[in-house]
């Protein structure tokens, strides 16, 4: 039977955030495009011409390529063979004990198996543990065959993914020299250059990439806390030391450090080396005993049991609505062990149980920076409100003339 190749292009995992901009900038450069997803609701959501989620640039590629017939959506696995090349783009979690979950990728192509031929090109784009792209040729090649297996890692922001496409080099590997020309070639059509590696070499590069980011602001984290324990402003000893001084350039602002992507794959990396990766385990320590830091600093000066808490932004990163293992909850959570009471809110996600931030300011006694939104810089909190602002986003405090009476 012969088969119909009427997709250019299959992106696995196609309605997330990772796929869904993805195919959407292949669309817009003419390839043809069927977005395979298991999640219908979203499915629906974007075939209506809306984003399920914040991506700058994206609405108008997606109107566009649905208007010209450019994207099809299937959750029936047998589509996929229509396809002449794979991308998958899924979701490679860690366990309880923050080791990767290896099977799920596994599991991925041994359910679609038999809908995949060696004719194809397999692109993973998802973030792996070392050598796993060599596994998953392996399973494909049992029934034989020369399967054409590649790696293209994603490197890419939350949320601007649309701009970055068209702006980063892509790195692109595989098993085999025909999969690496054929993965450069497609590639080709959106990124202005093309890096080519081993395939060991381009999972470590994904992996030392995040784990590299992820110290980086660990380091800050860490200088935060010790200006703390001194009574000193750490962002304007960062200012001092970053002004006109280009070897301190590189030191990040301090803030929670979460996400998706950067806690999961230090400790995919520390998992691959044994354990041994003491400093991505330091790492983590300072990261994630930030928000338990910022609590203890609080208890030194509040009986939190009596005490109003807001706290600013629950998305993971500034200007964006994704709320995946932020943070600020973690922060809320902490302060709510110790009896405070707990206000949230949040310029982009959306929760019945947010509040506006004007109110949140007005019902607070202190106010925490989860995340700095531009919208906050021009928020005025009166000065009788403690800010705690590691990201120093908070740019106007109000004299409270009231609230200065009632103390004399």
């Amino acid at each position: 039977m012969t088969l119909q190749r009427d997709q250019d292009i299959c992106v696995i995992g196609g309605a997330g955030h990772v796929g869904l901009p993805l195919a959407l900038v292949f669309a817009n450069a003419g390839q043809r495009v069927l977005v395979y997803d298991l999640n219908r609701a979203t499915m629906e959501t974007i075939k209506s011409g809306r984003m399920p989620f914040m991506e700058y640039g994206a609405e108008p590629l997606l109107a566009s390529a649905l208007q010209e017939g450019r994207l099809t959506f299937s959750s029936d696995a047998r589509d996929i063979a229509r396809a002449r090349t794979l991308i998958v783009a899924v979701g490679t979690p860690v366990d309880e004990y923050l080791n990767p979950k290896l099977r799920a990728l596994l599991d991925l192509f041994g359910n679609i198996r038999r809908h995949l031929d060696p004719d194809q090109t397999v692109i993973i784009r998802s973030t792996v543990f070392p050598r796993t792209c060599r596994h998953v040729l392996r399973s494909l090649s049992q029934d034989g065959g020369v399967w054409h297996v590649a790696y293209c890692p994603e490197r890419i922001a939350q949320g601007y993914a649309v701009r970055e496409l068209k702006e980063l080099p892509q790195i692109v590997s595989g098993c085999s020299e025909e999969a690496v020309k054929r993965a450069a070639a497609l590639f080709s059509l959106i990124v202005p250059h093309i890096i080519r590696l081993e395939i060991e070499e381009a999972e470590l590069a994904k992996l030392f990439t995040n784990a590299w980011r992820y110290i980086q602001f660990a380091a800050a984290n860490q200088l935060y806390m010790i200006a703390e324990s001194v009574g000193v402003d750490f962002n304007r000893i960062r200012k001092a030391m970053v002004d006109g001084y280009g070897r301190a350039a590189s030191l990040p602002s301090a803030g929670f450090a979460a996400g998706p992507c950067l806690l999961k794959d230090t400790m995919q990396l520390a998992a691959f080396n044994g354990t041994a990766f003491t400093l991505g385990h330091a790492a983590m320590g300072i990261n994630e005993g930030l928000p338990g830091f910022l609590v203890d600093c609080l208890k030194r000066r509040y009986k939190l049991d009596e005490t109003r808490v807001g706290i600013l932004g629950m998305a993971f990163k500034a200007d964006i609505d994704d709320i995946r293992d932020s943070l600020s909850y973690k922060l809320g959570k902490v302060l709510r062990f110790h009896g405070a009471q707990v206000y949230y809110s949040d310029e982009f996600a959306k929760d019945p149980t947010f509040i506006q931030k004007e109110q949140l300011v007005e019902q607070s006694d202190v106010v925490i920076i989860g995340v700095p939104h531009s919208a906050y810089r021009a928020l005025v909190i009166p000065e009788h409100v403690e800010v705690i602002d590691l990201w120093g986003v908070i740019q106007t405090r109000a004299r409270d003339e009231a609230h200065h009476l009632a103390e004399r």
